[in-house]
């Protein structure tokens, strides 16, 4: 498969549909939407005294719901593929992703990919949702999903978490072809499971083109072991960035939106580049993160702690033509799909405008590199 870059369709207030038409060019691979109910950023400093951005939205958690705009985007484009990033399977009841999945594909004419992760806390635990052995639940998830997909007639499944006594799901897929199937994650039970179950594969993470390497080769020995080609499952990346002259990132890790990026990752990650992480050595990153319990008080004291240098370390940043050459190392290293995200856009209302030019050049640079055809 040839190197071809995703794009996001923002799932927050103000809805941005207007965009669809770009996305719909046949620039993009896939067209991906995040779903969640609470941002990653604390309530706390998400206020004008830390950003602008506070000016305009009233909340970093005006979410809205990413299998409804899925079906939205099928209705108004006609080439890009559509794909959740991703939903998780605790809020959601296999049976009805499952019909969900196949009713955006009728839609779409095929063109959906169902995201599905194992969840984070802060889209599950303030709503009272059962977040227990979440990686045990995503798996049995998947199967109900798949028996629901491939079986014919009522099917029982007697499960740790799910139980069907004669369920159905007769309604066919479109043109005769299920949704594919994409996971997220990248612990080693995950890419485990990504190898016996995924089309694809959609971690987000601060790593080498080394570590990526590694994780791709666990899936591809797993798929191997269940008798699935390897080279089938198709390897994205969700690769957070700074774009920018030097003087320019330095100016963003000093906002502190780019810093608070840090609570994203685990204190494992972070001593893996040689730092200790500023919320202590048993931070686990995402799965951490409940924005509405992170106070003023202790958000200062965090942003005060951390340390620039880190972020240098685990992100790729620079100008465009340089972070896209880091970039050439994971696509080096089997990546395929690459999602370019400019965290420097969280620096403030300027920066945000600049970013959509700064990762479309970074997405040029880097098909020039890899000896691609660059669309119009």
């Amino acid at each position: 498969m040839e190197l071809k870059p995703a794009a996001f369709l923002r799932t927050t207030l103000p809805l941005a549909l207007d965009q669809l038409d770009d996305f719909d060019s046949g620039r993009y691979h896939s067209l991906w939407l995040p779903d969640h109910m609470v941002s990653f950023w604390p309530d706390s400093i998400w206020t004008p005294e830390f950003t602008d951005l506070a000016k305009t939205s009233p909340s970093p958690h005006r979410h809205l719901d990413a299998m409804a705009i899925a079906a939205a985007a099928a209705a108004k484009t006609h080439r890009v593929p559509i794909a959740t990033s991703v939903v998780d399977t605790v809020r959601r009841h296999p049976a009805m992703l499952a019909q969900t999945a196949l009713t955006i594909s009728h839609l779409s004419e095929g063109r959906f990919i169902l995201g599905l992760g194992s969840g984070e806390a802060e889209n599950n635990i303030p709503y009272g949702f059962d977040f227990d052995k979440p990686v045990s639940r995503f798996e049995e998830a998947i199967k109900v999903i798949r028996l629901l997909w491939d079986s014919e007639g009522p099917v029982d499944f007697d499960g740790r978490f799910y139980r069907l006594a004669a369920a159905r799901l007769d309604t066919e897929p479109f043109a005769g072809e299920l949704p594919p199937i994409w996971l997220a994650g990248a612990g080693p039970r995950t890419l485990r499971i990504v190898g016996q179950y995924a089309d694809g594969w959609w971690p987000a993470g601060a790593w080498t083109p080394e570590d990526y390497a590694d994780k791709l080769a666990v899936i591809r020995e797993s798929a191997e072991r269940h008798d699935r080609d390897p080279l089938a499952i198709t390897p994205a990346f969700i690769i957070t960035c700074l774009i920018g002259e030097e003087e320019e990132i330095d100016a963003m890790l000093q906002a502190p939106l780019v810093r608070a990026w840090v609570l994203q990752a685990s204190a494992t990650v972070l001593a893996q580049f040689g730092f200790e992480h500023p919320m202590g050595p048993d931070w686990r990153g995402f799965l951490d993160i409940n924005p509405s319990e992170l106070s003023r008080e202790r958000m200062v004291d965090f942003l005060e702690r951390v340390d620039p240098a880190s972020i240098r370390a685990a992100l790729p940043h620079g100008t465009p033509k340089q972070v896209a050459r880091t970039v050439k190392g994971f696509v080096d290293a089997g990546l395929q799909v690459p999602k370019i995200l400019d965290y420097g856009g969280m620096a403030g209302l300027e920066y945000a405008a600049r970013s959509p030019a700064k990762v479309r050049a970074v997405e040029d640079e880097l098909m020039r590199l890899c000896g691609v055809e660059v669309p119009a």
